[in-house]
């Protein structure tokens, strides 16, 4: 029996030998795609054609990743898109909002797979992806992972609230793209740069200050641990939320008479400012005690940018620093 298992073993061996049998099949099993990236890369130039190494690290869902020269990603978060371009990396599908709400110099042969909290699993595979970006804050991303999983396409899960999650994450993709200059160009000199502005903050007394997101329906107030509350708060200021942990749960006017802030910071969701400016007159202004709050009688009731203080900043993070700077401890 160990004979004839030997000489079919060699027997099989020859077959794949042989050419126009084995080879062919071989050949076959992997995309022709595969060749002619690599070559155009090469063309260009780019990191990816001189890294031969994969990347490992683990994911925000305590995933074990291993990513090999990555040529067709698709980002389902306009931020992560972004993020990954800034990396020196290229894209072969977005989700809308890299479209809609950043703007991104994007190829007209990268495709839209849905909006980023419903993403279409469908045109996802459809691109034939060998790297996806998601986001373990969203329902609809955190779905698709056994179906991606199945799929046998690689999938790595990021959560980014704060600059360090920024940091952390462009790190991971410079380390992926080989391109640690852009580690240093896009993410640490604005390291250095949030640095300076918060080494730069004056010794006094803490503003008080309330940060809310309004919406159609109305107001929600927001504490430390968000974006740009933990911005506030890394710029020397107190949030009347941190105090107050039931304003997060209903907007209370009564608790901010009772608080009194200094400042009020506001970010409008939504595309449209002047329906969100209308909105605010309709439900929070138009409370008669609204005008009594110290903020207010002293102009100091804001609204902020979104691309400074709803979206992730990315790249503008020290420009968001810079700005409140400047209106809490700027000579204006």
């Amino acid at each position: 029996m160990r004979k004839i298992f030997l000489i079919l073993m060699i027997i099989t061996a020859m077959v794949f030998l042989l050419p126009g049998c084995g080879g062919k099949q071989l050949a076959g099993h992997f995309p022709e795609r595969s060749t002619v990236d690599e070559e155009s890369f090469a063309d260009k130039d780019e990191p990816f054609a001189d890294k031969e190494e994969s990347f490992s690290f683990t994911d925000a869902l305590g995933n074990d990743i291993k990513i090999h020269n990555p040529k067709r990603v698709v980002a389902l978060m306009g931020s992560f898109a972004e993020t990954w371009i800034l990396a020196g990396g290229e894209l072969v599908g977005v989700s809308d909002d890299a479209f809609d709400e950043r703007g991104l110099p994007l190829s007209k042969t990268v495709a839209a797979v849905g909006k980023y909290n419903s993403p279409n699993v469908e045109a996802i595979i459809a691109l034939d992806p060998d790297f996806v970006i998601l986001s373990s804050e969203t329902e609809g991303h955190v779905a698709l992972q056994d179906v991606l999983g199945k799929a046998g396409i690689p999938a790595a899960y990021f959560r980014v609230t704060y600059f360090e999650d920024y940091l952390a994450m462009l790190k991971i993709f410079t380390e992926i793209t080989g391109r640690k200059d852009l580690y240093e160009k896009n993410g640490a000199a604005v390291g250095r740069q949030i640095e300076e502005i918060i080494s730069g903050i004056p010794k006094q007394d803490p503003p008080l200050i309330a940060f809310l997101i309004t919406y159609s329906g109305g107001a929600v107030v927001k504490d430390s641990k968000s974006m740009t509350g933990k911005m506030l708060r890394d710029m020397g200021c107190e949030n009347i939320a941190d105090k107050t942990p039931s304003l997060l749960h209903e907007f209370s006017m009564e608790s901010m008479i009772v608080a009194d802030p200094d400042y009020i910071f506001v970010v409008p969701m939504g595309n449209d400012d002047h329906l969100a400016r209308e909105n605010l007159k309709k439900t929070i202004e138009a409370n008669p005690a609204w005008n009594g709050l110290t903020a207010v009688k002293n102009n100091r009731y804001l609204l902020l940018p979104k691309e400074l203080f709803l979206y992730k900043p990315n790249t503008k993070w020290g420009e968001s620093y810079a700005y409140l700077s400047e209106i809490l401890y700027g000579e204006k």
